[in-house]
């Protein structure tokens, strides 16, 4: 029976071995704190956090994400602990929300390592608090219990930390706040909430010239307000009218759910929406494949997923996937972890009777607990081989099908394309895999347009199969990468809607770039030089500060005559080669408000090279979103935190694709 706790009250605890699992709903930090007696705690190496997330009897997540699970053994912490603090809070200086009140109430749960849930307790209540103990396992008269405490501190970390008696409480929250950054900048991003508006082309046009002048949130960050996702809830209303009712499968739409232009009142703002769009939830996909037959797994079909297009129904359906097999193989390992865990407390229990240590009842014990094991990570594997079978016959079907902007280069979409007549929902930039499933590749789709920068690594990377490259042919490689993710861009366009500037400071990436410059894509010839720096990166700053003005100003209809008010992407090689102060700090303003304004940043560089400049750059390199040109496991999803192999989207060797795609750009760039 799980024990429901309420602010204050206490539970007793009778196992030693634990995990804390925190259900938040949103992206947050989760930590535990060791004290005395007293509530104290002594030093810094007494919390457990993203930066050094173990610690004696004690472990967290190394990054902010929506769940957690800490694990905690009691009889592993010092004599001098007599408090085990769950420490909750929101990550700080990003995009997200501030405040506890601002989101769904956390749930905190104490379960044993066979998920059995022992007490659980929801934070309710809090408003202004960005930090919060969760939890308290404390020690009285040699057992251990839990309470439920639901502390907030609206100063974060650093007043939570301090308020412990912690002396270096700052000096602390900063270097989680540092190591939570570094986190989100490894992470996969979740797929942005999906309005109930299916009509996609003011979506997507209006950022070429920024957000709305009203503020609006960034796709995929919580705002003030966010908006209702049509899968989990009643979507939103007209003003003035009645809230429309959710179409199930299986029934016709509602005709009074079709919204009707409202009659604007005195003072009320104008209802711009179409008098025969629908605000419902999409509709679900056909039934194009014959039902299962009994105890057989259902046939796999591309677009199963809800959707008002077959783009969004593939791109809701690559994004299930990719939920689907983090979430199997978190299971699997859980499961294999519990087992370990278990064999060893069953031999240690061999061990610590001196009748059992040897002879046969010990072997006997010992070959027992061995079997437990192997039986229960049988059980695991199975139940991981079944999921990943559904999963890969579903890749398999779901691939081909991919539109040219999801799809490999490899795929035959490619010899038909034709530039699009609006921008795709997403681009593909490469392929995701755990090593538990190796065969399934989940394809990396981002937001169109993008909201960060690329950033290629040319340094020395270690590939994930234990090759290594040396520092030229790895420079060579990343900017071959950097030409097959521009193309990809250019490619998902429509005609003169996306424009290519090239800095290439000491023409080191001249041989690379030969296809975009032959096929006349880019702007101008790739910019050589100091002076071709600064010229590239003045034009591009005072484009941004142009039409910043314009659309905080509200006159983003005033621009000047000619204005190109196409995307633009700027490609750097080589970097700090050929910049000065001036030109980094230009280079930091392009990746922090170009996105929003237009102007997109794809580094390709080595960090090493630009240490000279120290901690300056840290806040550049963690806005971008890191890319390899060889398969690497640096990426990090925002479930689970597992660690996915990235490999990028290549163009197969000798294949002619890139230049067929290129010269169909250019051509409907001169026509347009």
């Amino acid at each position: 029976m799980t024990a429901e706790l309420v602010r204050g009250q206490n539970h007793p605890l009778s196992q030693a071995r634990l995990e804390i699992r925190v259900s938040a709903g949103t992206p947050i930090v989760a930590a535990a704190a060791l004290s005395d007696e007293t509530g104290r705690i002594h030093g810094v190496e007494w919390v457990a956090h993203p930066g050094a997330p173990t610690q004696p009897g004690l472990e967290v997540s190394r990054q902010a994400a929506a769940d957690h699970r800490l694990a905690v053994d009691l009889d592993a912490l010092p004599e001098a602990v007599h408090r085990v603090g769950v420490l909750l809070a929101l990550p700080a200086g990003g995009a997200g929300p501030v405040r506890f009140g601002a989101v769904a109430a956390p749930f905190v749960a104490v379960t044993g390592l066979d998920g059995g849930e022992i007490a659980s307790y929801t934070l309710t209540g809090l408003d202004a608090e960005s930090a919060v103990v969760a939890l308290e396992l404390y020690r009285r008269q040699g057992a251990w219990k839990v309470r439920a405490v639901g502390q907030g501190y609206a100063g974060g970390f650093a007043e939570l930390l301090t308020d412990q008696g912690l002396p270096q409480a700052r000096q602390l929250a900063g270097s989680i706040d540092e190591a939570v950054a570094q986190g989100l900048a490894r992470s996969v991003q979740a797929p942005p909430p999906r309005t109930a508006d299916g009509d996609r082309s003011r979506q997507t046009a209006t950022p070429a010239l920024g957000p709305d002048p009203g503020g609006t949130a960034p796709q995929g960050a919580p705002g003030p307000v966010p908006p209702t996702s049509p899968y989990g809830g009643q979507p939103p209303g007209v003003p003035g009218q009645p809230a429309p009712q959710p179409t199930y499968p299986g029934t016709a739409p509602d005709p009074s759910a079709v919204t009707q232009p409202s009659v604007p009142t005195a003072g009320s703002p104008i209802d711009y929406s179409h008098p025969h769009r629908q605000n419902t939830a999409p509709p679900p996909p056909p039934p194009t494949a014959p039902p299962a037959a009994p105890g057989q797994p259902a046939q796999p079909v591309a677009g199963d997923a809800t959707g008002w297009s077959m783009e969004e129904r593939l791109y809701n359906q690559v994004w299930g996937m990719f939920e689907d097999l983090a979430r199997t193989t978190a299971a699997y390992r859980s499961a294999v972890d519990f087992a370990e865990s278990r064999m060893d407390k069953e031999l240690e229990q061999v061990l610590s009777d001196p009748r059992s240590r040897i002879g046969g009842q010990g072997d006997a014990a010992r070959e027992a607990a061995r079997a437990r094991h192997a039986q229960l990570v049988a059980q695991a594997r199975e139940a991981l081989d079944r999921d990943i079978a559904q999963l890969t016959a579903e890749a398999d079907v779901v691939e081909p099908a991919l539109p040219p902007a999801y799809a490999r280069w490899d795929n035959p979409v490619w010899h038909d394309y034709r530039p699009p007549m609006e921008i795709p929902m997403a681009l593909r930039l490469g392929d995701l895999h755990l090593p538990e499933a190796d065969r399934i590749r989940i394809p990396m789709l981002v937001r169109l347009p993008l909201e960060r920068g690329l950033w290629i690594d040319s340094g020395h990377t270690g590939s994930s199969d234990g090759s290594f490259t040396d520092s030229h042919a790895m420079g060579r490689l990343a900017m071959e990468t950097a030409v097959a993710h521009a193309a990809r861009l250019l490619a998902a366009y429509p005609a003169g809607e996306f424009t290519v500037h090239v800095i290439d400071p000491a023409g080191s990436g001249a041989q690379p770039l030969v296809p975009l410059v032959r096929s006349g894509v880019l702007a101008a010839p790739p910019a050589l030089g100091a002076a071709g720096v600064a010229d590239v990166l003045g034009r591009l700053t005072q484009r941004v500060d142009l039409v910043q003005m314009a659309v905080r100003g509200g006159a983003a209809d005033s621009l000047p005559p000619g204005f190109d008010t196409s995307q633009q992407l700027l490609i750097v090689n080589d970097f700090p080669h050929g910049f000065d102060d001036r030109a980094v700090n230009q280079l930091r303003y392009l990746a922090d408000e170009g996105p929003a304004f237009g102007v997109h940043l794809m580094m390709v560089a080595d960090r090493e090279e630009s240490s000279g400049y120290g901690p300056l750059l840290d806040p550049l390199w963690r806005s971008l979103l890191r890319l390899t040109p060889v398969s690497d496991d640096h990426l990090a999803d925002p479930w689970v935190g597992h660690a996915w192999t990235y490999e990028p989207s290549l163009v197969p060797p000798g294949s002619q694709v890139l230049q067929q795609v290129l010269a169909r750009v250019a051509a409907a760039r001169t026509k347009y």
